[in-house]
């Protein structure tokens, strides 16, 4: 028996690294299954090393193109993990059968705009899971994966003789603003951490990353915004002894490799259900509880609508160092 199967997460890097259980437990569990992963061209180098993915199709710029390719494919099913426009005009013309993802957009309204939590408790995960509910597939608990290319990994030799032993990887930046502390908060957290430390971003953090390097009057910081690709972060991130990260792609990719995870949350809640997905057991999450404005989107916005931005601005760097410390 032969069943071919069209998964389709155009975006993010993050969301794309929790689409990987479905991916793998389709391949392993369903007889016969051939898996392919439709994603824009961006973010290839995500799912690029994926054993589990027979096929990879990328999205760069025309969907009817696009189409006409994958029309050639006579795909049995398509899992929609996407579901939005795109996704739908996506699935109009193949016209094959298709299970879409609850992306459950009433709940998350009530829930920002009411402060109604009818959310439910539930990591995205296992929502993406019951997608594939029809073929049977159980979660394996294997939690995420992310595969790095062999030349894509960075040896520990490579770095600044402080960080040859062991260092704590932060996160500096966020797709939104309202989803990363503050610069100056970030340098206090740096300064009050006794371990050498990796600030890691792409390249249109790296003046931000000077700037806290300069703030934290720390020397055995490494500023690698801008310096590796993403897979070659995410060996970064593999070789750290903590990682300290807002909610953001290498969130989860540090969750695939089962880090020790700091996560600190801002405008958005975990309640989303997309906080790190099995990290390692001392992995904590820092959030400021019963503020009135919280959540004020559930994705982020580039600034605080209220203008006083606590949901940032009340952290204690100080703590957040000293379970960095502890856990270390």
């Amino acid at each position: 028996m032969h069943v071919k199967f069209l998964i389709v997460r155009f975006s993010s890097i993050g969301d794309i690294v929790l689409t990987t259980p479905v991916i793998r437990c389709l391949k392993q569990q369903v007889e016969g299954a051939e898996v392919h992963l439709v994603t824009k061209k961006q973010f290839s180098s995500v799912v690029a090393n994926n054993p589990y993915i027979d096929k990879l199709h990328l999205l760069d710029g025309n969907l009817t193109d696009l189409a006409k390719k994958l029309q050639e494919e006579e795909f049995h099913y398509i899992i929609d993990l996407h579901h939005n426009l795109r996704s739908y005009l996506l699935k109009k013309k193949l016209d094959v059968i298709s299970f879409s993802f609850n992306k459950i957009n009433i709940q998350k309204w009530l829930m920002v705009h009411l402060k109604i939590n009818r959310l439910p408790q539930q990591h995205i995960v296992d929502r993406y899971l019951e997608t594939c509910s029809v073929f049977d597939v159980q979660n394996d608990n294997q939690g995420l994966d992310f595969f790095i290319d062999p030349k894509n990994e960075v040896s520990l030799q490579t770095l600044p003789a402080p960080l040859q032993n062991g260092y704590i990887s932060i996160v500096i930046g966020a797709k939104h603003a309202t989803k990363q502390m503050p610069l100056e908060k970030i340098a206090l957290l740096c300064s009050n951490i006794n371990k050498p430390i990796i600030l890691l971003g792409g390249p249109d953090e790296k003046d931000n990353a000077d700037n806290i390097i300069k703030k934290s009057g720390k020397s055995d910081i490494l500023n690698a915004c801008g310096l590796y690709n993403l897979q070659q972060s995410a060996s970064l991130v593999k070789l750290s002894n903590v990682v300290i990260t807002h909610d953001t792609g290498l969130m989860h990719i540090a969750a695939a490799f089962r880090k020790k995870i700091i996560s600190i949350w801002g405008s958005t809640i975990p309640e989303f259900g997309m906080y790190p997905y099995m990290p390692d057991a001392e992995s904590t999450m820092f959030e400021i509880k019963g503020l009135k404005c919280r959540p004020c989107s559930k994705i982020g916005y580039q600034k605080c609508p209220k203008g006083h931005f606590n949901c940032m601005e009340k952290h204690n760097p100080e703590r957040i160092a000293n379970k960095a410390i502890d856990i270390y």
